[in-house]
């Protein structure tokens, strides 16, 4: 079960961090230009991190004849 905990992580770490930076990103704009784009970022940015916690709590299956 290891390699099923290992992809969780690849999962996990990257949807994390790209979440964060657009949360970053949607706080960072001011009353400029981008602050047409802050709603996107914040949307961005939950639909990441909530997909990468998601593959976190997703249990793990057992193969069909291994108990």
């Amino acid at each position: 079960m290891s390699l099923n905990r290992t992809a969780k992580g690849i999962v996990l770490v990257p949807s994390l961090l790209l979440g964060g930076a657009f949360m970053a990103a949607a706080a960072w704009s001011g009353d400029g230009p981008a602050a047409g784009n802050r709603t996107l970022a914040l949307l961005l940015g939950g639909v990441l991190m909530g997909a990468g916690l998601l593959a976190q709590l997703l249990p793990d299956q057992t193969p069909d004849g291994e108990d």
